[in-house]
């Protein structure tokens, strides 16, 4: 069996784009049952409420929702078990230094396979404002529309 190249997206937290600003990401890899790595290879999974807790100098993912495997028997995991990060030592201490500050979590943004081997994509982050998230909305909004008038302009030229 040849091994898989590249990288297969799973699922994607957009929420956590919208809610927080990204200061830093980091890609960890992930502890994982069987059954789970199964589940997962049948692209089935949920970062909607995940977060990442450190504690006892470990990363740990709490609230990911990986589905029960269908095929699994009595050795099928739970759903929403917390699921340890494989980080270095230094990315550990420096997320957990950051994440002492006010208002900074670590979300998921990502779950994926790169190479065969399941990672998250995982981000420093500081949750934003309600005016914050509208101005985010409106730059993007004008973005699109500016967009919209150069690509209607080049199709009158080409006519």
């Amino acid at each position: 069996m040849a091994k898989e190249k590249g990288r297969k997206l799973i699922a994607q937290n957009k929420k956590a784009r919208h809610d927080y600003l990204v200061i830093d990401t980091y890609e960890a890899g992930l502890v994982l049952t069987g059954t789970e790595v199964k589940s997962l290879r049948q692209g089935r999974a949920s970062l909607v409420d995940g977060f990442v807790q450190l504690d006892g100098g470990e990363a740990w993912l709490h609230n990911v929702h990986v589905p029960e495997y269908s095929q699994g028997t009595w050795t099928n995991h739970s759903a929403r078990r917390k699921r340890k990060l494989l980080l270095h030592r230094e990315e550990i201490d420096k997320l957990a230094a950051k994440s002492q500050e006010t208002g900074h979590t670590i979300v998921p943004l990502a779950l994926y396979f790169k190479d065969g081997r399941a990672k998250v994509e995982i981000a420093l982050a500081k949750g934003k404002k309600e005016y914050d998230k509208r101005q985010t909305l409106r730059e993007k909004q004008d973005r699109r529309e500016t967009e919209r008038a150069i690509s209607a302009v080049r199709r009158k030229q080409r006519a």
